[in-house]
């Protein structure tokens, strides 16, 4: 699939609309997927290796991941955003924070009511988070959403 940039489509118009939806979907996927590595490494560091508490070490390593995912995200899957960078990033991180409290509790109540291993509990979790953390991004933070009105 070729890629196109945010200028070509406002300029010239020429990518077709599902093309640019699909592109800028699978940029963010690739980024999501990248820092939630990054998210499950740091959660396995902490736990394991600082022995840090694994609803504590949780929300450590997903705002660490977040922020990451946060420049990648801008650069890369949602060039082009009108929204000025730091406020961005406290409209990023103002969702994260919705989405750590989830995490969190989440992961509290799995890890201790169940014996479900706690990086399968976070995989899951890691899902519905991050679904509705692209969607509350991509209509109302990157302000991209004009692209998707058919």
């Amino acid at each position: 699939m070729r890629e196109y940039t945010y200028t070509q489509v406002v300029q010239y118009n020429t990518i077709p609309m599902k093309q640019l939806k699909m592109q800028r979907f699978i940029r963010y996927v690739l980024v999501g997927m990248s820092t939630f590595l990054l998210d499950l490494s740091l959660l396995w560091i902490f736990i394991d290796y600082f022995k840090v508490e694994i609803v504590t070490a949780s929300v450590i390593a997903f705002f660490l991941a977040v922020s990451l995912n946060y420049v990648l995200s801008r650069r890369w899957a949602f060039a082009g955003t009108e929204r000025a960078f730091v406020t961005g990033y406290l409209y990023f991180l103002k969702f994260a924070l919705i989405g750590a409290v989830v995490t969190g509790t989440l992961m509290w109540f799995f890890t201790t009511h169940t014996e479900v291993y706690f990086m399968v509990t976070r995989i899951v979790i890691a899902s519905v988070v991050g679904v509705a953390n692209y969607l509350a991004n991509l209509y109302l933070n990157f302000k991209l959403v004009k692209e998707y009105e058919d």
